[in-house]
């Protein structure tokens, strides 16, 4: 990473990379679900149902 992209992230490691990262590409926290929310990810029902239906086995695969 000798880009001069990076270079002001030398020698950073750790939260405070982390913390550099983020200033520079301006991430702000999730304050609420309504931040996460979009039009149209799904095209259809039968897609929002698949989606569902692929959590819900995840979520029940990792209970044991």
């Amino acid at each position: 990473m000798a880009s001069a992209e990076f270079a002001s992230h030398e020698g950073l490691e750790g939260p405070a990379l982390l913390e550099a990262l983020f200033r520079e590409k301006d991430v702000q926290p999730i304050r609420s679900v309504d931040d996460l929310a979009c039009e149209g990810i799904f095209e259809t029902d039968a897609e929002l149902a698949e989606f569902l239906t692929w959590v819900r086995a995840e979520r029940n695969a990792n209970l044991a």
